[in-house]
């Protein structure tokens, strides 16, 4: 029997590759190679199975990076910083994946919602980071500044590189920081 993850790494897999139209249960039962009584026995039909997607998205790419960074709650704003960026910079599927959730929210109000509550989670992460550090500029600003290097790193074509991301944050610190990234 296919596990409820299993179905919702395989609708991130259709969400990637082919966007919202794509993830049907009709493409879900054959790329998973089930019935769809595995389906309807995790999910209540095709609003149960969106709802259970954009939920996982919201765990698996902000409140898990966030926790996990957390884990070490002595550790310093830098320290918590650079672990954060090793995280999300170390995920080579997730701009996809974000592309593909951006571009249904423009069309789906659920979707949105889910989008504009993991916006502000992050950011708002990322200004607890930030006004933790001693820079010559304002912290919020910067927090938003790396957010939106991200954001838009994955929306142009083709997306930057991570490698280039990297280097793009560790300039952007070094500016405003005067502190170096450690790989």
């Amino acid at each position: 029997m296919v596990t409820r993850v299993e179905w919702l790494e395989a609708g991130f897999e259709l969400l990637a590759a082919e966007g919202a139209p794509a993830v049907t249960i009709e493409r879900l039962t054959a790329k998973l190679g089930v019935t769809k009584g595995s389906y309807y026995h995790h999910f209540k039909g095709a609003p149960g199975f969106r709802t259970a997607l954009l939920e996982y998205f919201e765990a698996q790419y902000t409140t898990r990076l966030i926790d996990t960074v957390e884990r070490e709650p002595d550790a310093e704003p830098w320290a918590k910083l650079q672990h954060l960026l090793k995280l999300v910079l170390s995920d080579p599927d997730s701009a996809e994946l974000e592309i593909a959730v951006r571009a249904w929210a423009l069309q789906d109000a659920e979707v949105r919602a889910v989008q504009e509550r993991v916006d502000e989670a992050r950011t708002a992460y990322l200004r607890e980071l930030c006004r933790g550090l001693k820079v010559d500029v304002d912290p919020d600003r910067l927090a938003q500044l790396l957010y939106l290097i991200l954001i838009g790193s994955e929306q142009v074509l083709p997306s930057v590189p991570k490698g280039d991301l990297r280097e793009l944050y560790a300039m952007t610190l070094r500016l405003a920081t005067g502190e170096t990234l450690i790989d």
